[in-house]
């Protein structure tokens, strides 16, 4: 039994930063690649970042490469994901996943 805790959405201006965490308890998986999805109000949940257990690789949707970097603590049991250069379109509900392990969420949002 594995639980998933995502934090540090809000509000921000485009340009702005915000660094979310994602927290693992319980019976951790430590064989799969940990990832963050997203999803906009109508539209499909998509793919943003991923990386492995190790922390030694890592990959980007096209539409946040260079712009977003995931990273881990595994001491600490977690994930992290540095939002930089936000848009309007980065604005979102950001999940952590964890194989078939999802977390509640938290809302990004960015305006202009």
């Amino acid at each position: 039994q594995e639980q998933l805790a995502e934090s540090g959405g809000g509000l921000a201006q485009a340009g702005g930063s915000l660094r979310l965490s994602c927290v693992a308890s319980g019976d951790i998986f430590r064989t799969y690649d940990m990832g963050w999805y997203r999803q906009a109000p109508g539209k499909e949940r998509e793919f943003v970042a991923q990386i492995t257990w190790s922390g030694g690789a890592t990959h980007y949707a096209e539409s946040v490469k260079g712009r977003f970097t995931i990273s881990k603590d595994n001491a600490k049991n977690t994930v992290y994901l540095q939002m930089n250069n936000l848009k309007p379109d980065d604005t979102a509900i950001y999940y952590c996943n964890d194989a078939l392990i999802w977390g509640q969420g938290t809302q990004v949002t960015v305006s202009s």
